[in-house]
């Protein structure tokens, strides 16, 4: 499979209220077929990138392209082929999450019969079939993170992005993503995702970049970056320095 670049982030800079920059001059590459991790401390500057990336947060300084679409001036074409998974999912809570997943899918305009092969086969393998008829606000935050990923799944994205996505699954669940991200990556798909939990990281990721107080410290593969060491051991290394 050819590499090609998915995620392009240029220079791309946010500053906050009193001249704090929250992201500064980041610039990172992701390619199809990469699992790329995005790790620091809380506060240095993963979220804020993630947001400007998907869209949710406007951004002056910098470029950001998916898939050559501009994020600033081609929002509508990024938008659908993006999937974006938050920290936090907010899912409309008066649906039931079947009625959801086909909210999502009519957004996307997927066909009805694909649709009903993904969100069954999705739900099966997070063991959700059986609640899909009871409305979302009954269920557990774990219930409503597996709904989040199932409904950015649904439209074969060619980005996913994804803050703290681990964070509420239970053990089981994890396994099942990461083996629908390997699965995924194998077709082309890129992955971008946050998280805290380094041992995951380093098992899964191809690649990583290390940020601090909004600047990129370290990127590049898993072996560039350990050279034998654990990811552990290097990123706390990086950040103390």
């Amino acid at each position: 499979m050819e590499k090609k670049a998915i995620l392009e982030i240029k220079g791309y800079s946010k500053t906050y209220g009193e001249g704090k920059k929250a992201a500064d001059n980041v610039t990172l590459t992701i390619e199809s077929g990469d699992i790329y991790g995005f790790i620091g401390h809380n506060g240095a500057g993963k979220s804020t990138t993630i947001r400007a990336v998907v869209g949710v947060l406007d951004f002056t300084e910098g470029e950001i392209y998916i898939d050559g679409h501009s994020v600033k001036k081609d929002s509508m074409a990024c938008k659908k082929i993006t999937a974006y998974i938050p920290d936090n999912p907010d899912l409309y809570e008066n649906l039931t999450g079947l009625q959801y997943l086909n909210f999502i899918s009519d957004i996307f305009e997927i066909d009805e019969t694909v649709r009903e092969e993904k969100i069954n086969d999705f739900a099966s393998r997070f063991e959700i079939t059986d609640a899909l008829g009871d409305l979302v606000g009954s269920y557990s935050h774990g219930m409503k993170q597996k709904l989040a990923i199932i409904s950015a799944l649904i439209h074969d994205p060619v980005l996913i992005v994804m803050d703290e996505p681990f964070v509420g699954l239970d053990p089981k669940a994890s396994f099942v993503l990461k083996q629908i991200m390997h699965e995924m990556c194998e077709k082309g798909t890129a992955i971008f995702f946050s998280t805290h939990v380094l041992d995951v990281a380093e098992k899964l990721c191809n690649k990583v970049a290390i940020i601090k107080h909004g600047q990129i410290i370290a990127s590049g593969t898993m072996e560039e970056l350990t050279h034998g060491e654990s990811l552990e051991e290097v990123f706390l290394e990086a950040v103390d320095e």
